[in-house]
């Protein structure tokens, strides 16, 4: 099958400004497909770009779909279980193969109720809503019990006709390879593909194919139908069809590239290369160059443009993407760039002058009411993972409340202090924000080992808040597990409840094994108003690399056993994370994978990619297609 593909706009991303491509496609009868080699492509027009298709066992940029008459529901509880890698190539057997299982409905339903009825999420939620809609309009299926939570889907599904549940079979698996198809849109059913049926005037009663097409018109507006019906069928057709046509670019004319942005003469462009929280030293620079006149412009990551005066690029952390953009940067900025940050370089200061400017809060306008910054620096522990003894030493202070809150105008701060705690004249600190009612979010988390009493009721007293303000945050830190007897008592001064958003920073992957992971999460589970939220350990410049442990031990399993039945009621997604970095060092420890792991890890999210992991062995070797 050799065809010419016009990329949907703006949907689908122009590569290299070509809109209409030729491919092709080898289909046997047992559904396997190869793609055709750039010389096979003949019956491609020359003036067109003709390339080889990338199949593999990844979602393919595309959608393609198809169905032929002989189909059926496949098996009970297999649909949602993904445990085969290759299941997208389903998608159009049942053109080829007679008698082959699409979707089992009653499963999909269910899926679609569980998570867009119980869970209140929006893409499950708009697909029923739109199924339901669309099946009673078109077709008089009455699908009103189906968003009923009380209601058994099997009952529901039993009392239609034959032929209602032959008609909305293929439906049904439309829908539900387009919400795999994509995953982040919150109305998949209204994105592009193409669908290829096969006969489509057998799946319905004949009175009932034109509205059968207007179902699909209307169920799956940008999908494009191709159909292969009879001559008598031909004449259902509505003829408002007849009149619409596929809008192509046009293959003759290339489109434009487009042309890279310039800066006015004498900009400034601040470049934040991958901070997740605005960047302090960059709003200084931008106060410093407005003050000279300078326009300032803000970029992030990868961000090349024309024309600057100066560039200035700020690295928080050391990590290879962080180096790769680094490299890039000075690729193409030259002698006019700059580079600084704890991940380019550790000993890098702002000139005195500098530092002590007033940041400008227009460089990151998201800040809206929230104020940052440090009121001290430094901490007296030299921990081996930090980086903060060897670029900030001991503690002092830097600024005050009244500075960072610009005399009252902002009441939320984010504070980036170090070890706040571990100031001589930390209480009196702690007491001002009290008392003047400041909200606080203490990002780099509180020491629970420098809490007595007296501190434990100050820190109540502050409206302790997440970084976006949205709800109490109390932050601490658990990096290991050793005294932890002590810290439990500290933790009681507080007297949380377990409606208290207590977050937990732990970090993996330096130097603790297994055991004492497990040992860790057991201890916070036992703490009211606890969760977790994992870190992984990122070396700086020059640091200590990661763990040389023999993490998991003699005998991991059981520990592993454990920790999949340690849960948290906030904050999973971290560990799934966790659980990901330690399934992968299972499997290549080992040369297996720990399914109980696995099994936690696809338990809420991404289970469509649970095959694909497991072929791969957790993304450690290739898979055979």
């Amino acid at each position: 099958m050799v065809h010419v593909l016009a990329r949907h706009y703006p949907l689908d991303v122009l590569s290299r400004g070509i809109t209409v491509l030729g491919s092709g496609v080898d289909v046997d009868v047992g559904g396997r497909v190869v793609p055709l080699r750039t010389r096979d492509l003949s019956l491609v027009p020359s003036h067109i770009p003709a390339r080889k298709l990338n199949i593999g066992v990844r979602p393919s940029a595309y959608l393609l779909l198809a169905y032929g008459g002989g189909y059926r529901p496949g098996p009970r509880g297999e649909d949602f279980e993904f445990t085969d890698p290759l299941f997208r190539r389903t998608r159009f057997h049942s053109l080829l193969l007679q008698n082959e299982p699409l979707t089992h409905p009653v499963d999909f339903i269910n899926r679609l109720r569980y998570k867009g009825i119980r869970w209140g999420r929006m893409p499950s939620g708009n697909v029923l809503r739109a199924l339901c809609a669309q099946l009673l309009q078109q077709l008089s299926i009455h699908t009103d019990s189906w968003s009923d939570s009380d209601v058994d889907i099997d009952d529901a599904w039993d009392a239609l006709r034959p032929w209602q549940q032959h008609a909305v079979l293929p439906i049904l698996d439309m829908a539900r390879h387009m919400m795999d198809a994509f995953p982040r849109s919150a109305t998949p059913l209204e994105m592009p593909g193409v669908v290829l049926m096969d006969q489509p005037d057998t799946f319905c009663p004949s009175e009932r194919f034109r509205d059968y097409l207007t179902l699909l018109d209307r169920l799956f507006p940008r999908l494009q139908f191709i159909l292969s019906v009879g001559a008598n069928s031909l004449e259902d057709f509505p003829s408002s069809f007849w009149k619409k046509c596929l809008p192509l670019p046009d293959e003759e004319k290339p489109s434009p590239k487009s042309r890279p942005v310039r800066l006015p003469r004498d900009t400034i462009l601040l470049i934040d290369v991958d901070g997740r929280l605005p960047n302090l030293a960059l709003m200084k620079l931008c106060t410093h160059h407005r003050q000279k006149g300078h326009t300032v412009r803000l970029g992030k990551r990868d961000c090349f443009l024309e024309g600057p005066d100066r560039v200035y690029a700020s690295t928080v952390f050391y990590l290879p993407l962080s180096q790769r953009r680094n490299r890039r940067l000075r690729q193409h900025y030259g002698d006019k760039l700059t580079l600084g940050g704890t991940g380019e370089d550790i000993g890098a200061r702002l000139p005195h002058t500098v530092e002590a400017l007033r940041p400008d809060y227009t460089l990151y306008p998201e800040l809206g009411d929230r104020a940052i910054g440090f009121i001290t620096r430094g901490c007296p522990f030299a921990c081996p993972f930090c980086v903060v003894p060897r670029k900030e030493g001991g503690p002092r202070q830097v600024s005050d409340l009244d500075t960072l809150l610009e005399g009252g105008r902002l009441k939320k701060l984010i504070l980036l202090d170090d070890n706040i705690l571990s100031y001589p004249d930390a209480d009196r600190l702690l007491r001002e924000m009290a008392e003047q009612n400041v909200m606080v979010n203490f990002t780099q988390s509180l020491d629970l080992r420098l809490v007595n009493r007296e501190r434990a009721r100050l820190i109540r007293r502050i409206q302790c808040a997440n970084t976006r303000f949205t709800r109490s945050n109390f932050h601490f830190s658990l990096n290991h597990n050793r005294n932890m007897d002590r810290l439990a008592r500290k933790y009681r001064l507080f007297d949380f409840k377990s409606r208290n958003n207590v977050e937990f920073l732990c970090m993996y992957g330096f130097n603790t094994t297994l055991d004492e992971d497990v040992d860790r999460f057991r201890f916070l589970r036992s703490l009211p108003g606890a969760y977790v939220f994992m870190q992984k350990y990122l070396p700086i410049k020059g640091g200590p690399p990661p763990d040389t442990l023999d993490f998991f031990g003699p005998n991991p399993d059981p520990l592993l056993d454990k920790l999949t039945g340690i849960m948290f009621t906030q904050n999973m997604k971290s560990m799934e994370n966790y659980y990901r970095w330690v399934s992968r060092r299972y499997a290549e420890t080992y040369g297996v994978l720990h399914m109980g792991l696995v099994d936690t890890i696809f338990r809420y999210n991404h289970r469509h990619k649970k095959g694909e992991y497991i072929a791969s062995l957790a993304g450690t070797k290739k898979i055979q297609s």
